[in-house]
């Protein structure tokens, strides 16, 4: 079997069988089809809620072919999971932003025989997504976004969003605008994308918890969506998946190259502009936010299965490693774009592959 990607997981191993069965699998929404290598027993996920609906569309996928396996998923926000894994919860953890400093030496020290790695399995498009009646088409710069997600723009008919809007009408109506309430992989690179772009406008802190005063908080990608669907004059950030399901209007942003919808496409091309900043099979990533490419839609995160290197017991080890190989398979993969995810390039995803081998 050829693995080529996986996504976000994290899991506490339950059963004591690991036994490995050769269990024929099919990806009919693809065409294609393959072999998986199951594994037995069951393993427990927590962490990032951008890449709940490819997780449950993976763990779907494996538990029809293997029927000697379960994986259960909580998406309850990357820092959570993260928290999970380093207290030996769970196999691995699912970050919409890859582990480092002080949660890197807890989490290395619970692996005791290895470290902890960063695995890039899911990329995803941020969107700025609103709910303004009659409003269907809307730009916005980072400056803009800044003084929005800091209360400082509080008006639709802004003249700040106004001038990057000509021929558009905008309401006279106060802006409501959402961000997550728990600790999110989707803030911290939210946050990262207007510190690198919106300066000086945006003075805050980066990282996985709101500090910027206003606004309502809403858990989840899911529940930011939500609130916005069901909230009048409403604006949030959340990842493309969940802004189709709830079927959000989503604005463009314009970088300085041209305004750039939010797709599955143009996450790809700004993903392709990514570098690897980690060493061997630490997989750590650093996204370009400031390219003016006007084929790349710029505010884009990856979401990584963090697990260890070496030191998982091997109750937990035998099905992590089997269902990582399988969701970096082409069939998982192909499921992404439907779903409104970014796959990962090719080049990176054979240091993927690589990497998942070496778990032992």
């Amino acid at each position: 079997m050829k693995i080529s990607k996986s996504v976000k997981i994290a899991g506490l191993a339950l059963a004591s069988t690991t036994a490995l069965a050769a269990c024929g699998s099919s990806d009919s929404s693809s065409g294609k089809s393959g072999d998986i290598n199951c594994a037995t027993g069951s393993i427990k996920a927590s962490g990032s809620t951008a890449q709940k609906n490819a997780i449950s569309e993976w763990v779907n996928a494996y538990q029809a072919a293997c029927t000697g396996a379960t994986i259960d998923y909580q998406a309850n926000g990357s820092g959570a999971g993260i928290q999970d894994f380093i207290n030996a919860q769970t196999s691995f953890a699912g970050s919409d932003s890859a582990i480092k400093d002080a949660d890197l030496t807890k989490a290395n020290a619970r692996c005791a025989t290895g470290d902890a790695i960063n695995l890039p399995m899911v990329g995803g498009a941020i969107t700025a997504s609103y709910n303004v009646a009659g409003l269907d088409k809307l730009t916005l710069t980072p400056s803009v976004m800044a003084g929005i997600f800091d209360s400082k723009i509080t008006k639709w008919n802004d003249p700040a969003i106004a001038k990057i809007n000509a021929g558009v009408t905008l309401p006279d109506a106060s802006i409501v605008q959402f961000h997550r309430s728990d600790s999110s992989g989707t803030t911290d690179n939210f946050t990262k994308y207007l510190g690198a772009t919106a300066a000086p406008d945006w003075k805050q802190p980066g990282g996985k918890d709101w500090t910027a005063a206003g606004g309502q908080g809403a858990k989840g990608n899911d529940g930011v969506a939500a609130a916005i669907k069901s909230t009048p004059n409403s604006i949030g950030y959340v990842e493309l998946s969940f802004a189709q399901d709830q079927k959000l209007s989503m604005a463009s942003i314009d970088n300085g190259g041209g305004a750039v919808a939010p797709s599955a496409e143009s996450g790809s091309a700004a993903l392709a502009l990514a570098t690897v900043t980690g060493t061997a099979n630490n997989l750590a990533l650093s996204i370009d936010y400031k390219t003016q490419n006007p084929a790349a839609y710029p505010l884009i995160l990856v979401t990584y299965e963090i697990t260890c290197e070496k030191g998982l017991p091997t109750d937990q080890l035998t099905l992590t490693k089997s269902f990582l190989t399988y969701a970096g398979g082409s069939a998982a993969q192909g499921k992404l774009a439907e779903a409104g995810y970014v796959p990962m390039p090719s080049e990176l995803l054979g240091k993927v592959n690589t990497a998942i081998g070496s778990l032992s």
